[in-house]
């Protein structure tokens, strides 16, 4: 059993860095297969805040080699997104779990300094309420059927 609070851990952890992965259809198995929810939500939360805390790293420490191939984003995505995140500021963290500019998102907070604190809270607050939304789906699905 714990091979699967490991497993969605790791896939949680890939998930929220720049490779694509999705932890959320491993959470609904997992939970489907009688799996403590609870205890889901602890690992999926974990290690998606702890791989988002990768891109805020990768942000924060690599942007000196943004001219690389291998970086990330192209320069001209970059003004656009540290543009927006002005915009909107730190509570836009919140928004770190969505499938679309999430990882993005975190990665260009690293790049704009924010406070690591600040972040790690307001993104773990986020990834946890993914979570628990979707142990409300799984459930809701369960007795309706």
């Amino acid at each position: 059993m714990l091979e699967g609070y490991f497993g969605l851990f790791l896939v949680a952890f890939l998930a929220a860095t720049l490779l694509p992965a999705y932890s959320e259809v491993l959470f609904a198995g997992l939970l489907a297969a009688g799996y403590d929810p609870f205890a889901l939500w602890a690992w999926a939360t974990a290690g998606n805040t702890l791989g988002s805390a990768v891109n805020w790293v990768l942000g924060r420490y690599l942007l000196q080699f943004r001219d690389r191939k291998w970086f990330p984003f192209k320069a001209g995505a970059l003004g656009p997104a540290q543009r927006w995140f002005q915009r909107y500021g730190v509570w836009s963290l919140l928004l770190a779990w969505a499938p679309v500019g999430g990882d993005a998102l975190t990665f260009i907070a690293g790049l704009m300094r924010v406070r690591f604190d600040l972040f790690f809270l307001l993104t773990a607050i986020g990834k946890g309420t993914r979570y628990a939304i979707v142990i409300g789906l799984v459930k809701g699905l369960g007795a309706a059927m």
